[in-house]
């Protein structure tokens, strides 16, 4: 099915397009129609009654049930990519290192070590948690957002849930909270042992084959960009 024939009326219908295309971003983008947001009926994105947001309801859900990851993997906005793709896309993201070899040949700074460090010894871990481990805090560490970010983009890191607080009553409330973990903890042999499997050219070049096939008409160069390489 053309991504461009897509409609999303339930949870079910997002794991479809999440198997179906590999790569669905949750909102709008630089690709039109190339998101969650703009193939979603109305009813399902927000309900004006109840002040309520479905497809937000239904991210922790998908996670569980699929293993997919879900980031900040594109234009710094949220998208789901199958577990089928996203060993590529790590693998291109991080152009074949793991992150201790990036940092120890000075290609990540130490905010970012830090903060991968917490994340890679107590994942999962909520983000209030981790922030509270880091001290990121006034007067503590400070760019919690910038790295989590930056480690989303470059396949480090994804968020493997969200969490909603409860209440002395144990009723949940508020929005969900995301938790984070690394691929490798979240998806285990089903990552890891095809994270390096190619080199960083080749899990490049099978995705951009395959945004190609999505996106027939759109400029390569655009495509390349999107992706996360210049052209």
């Amino acid at each position: 099915m053309s991504i461009s024939d897509l409609i999303i009326k339930s949870k079910a219908d997002l794991i479809g397009a999440i198997n179906e295309y590999g790569f669905i971003p949750f909102f709008e983008n630089s690709i039109e129609g190339f998101s969650i947001e703009e193939h979603i009926v109305p009813e399902c994105w927000w309900h004006s009654e109840t002040g309520e947001w479905s497809a937000w309801e239904w991210k922790g859900p998908v996670i569980r049930e699929t293993y997919c990851a879900y980031g900040k993997f594109f234009e710094k906005k949220a998208c789901f990519i199958s577990p089928e793709w996203f060993p590529d896309f790590a693998n291109f993201r991080r152009d074949g290192y793991d992150f201790d070899a990036r940092y120890d040949d000075g290609l990540a700074p130490y905010r970012d070590k830090q903060l991968y460090d917490l994340i890679e010894s107590s994942a999962p871990v909520i983000s209030k948690r981790l922030k509270q481990l880091g001290n990121y805090k006034k007067g503590g560490n400070k760019g919690f957002d910038t790295c989590v970010t930056r480690l989303q983009l470059q396949g480090y890191v994804i968020i493997s849930d969200f969490v909603y607080m409860r209440d002395k009553f144990g009723k949940p409330y508020g929005w969900g909270v995301a938790e984070y973990s690394t691929p490798e903890a979240f998806m285990g042999g089903s990552f890891t042992e095809k994270v390096y499997s190619r080199s960083p050219d080749e899990s490049f070049d099978r995705i951009l084959e395959h945004f190609c096939a999505l996106f027939p008409n759109m400029p390569l160069n655009s495509l390349k960009r999107f992706i996360g390489k210049n052209a």
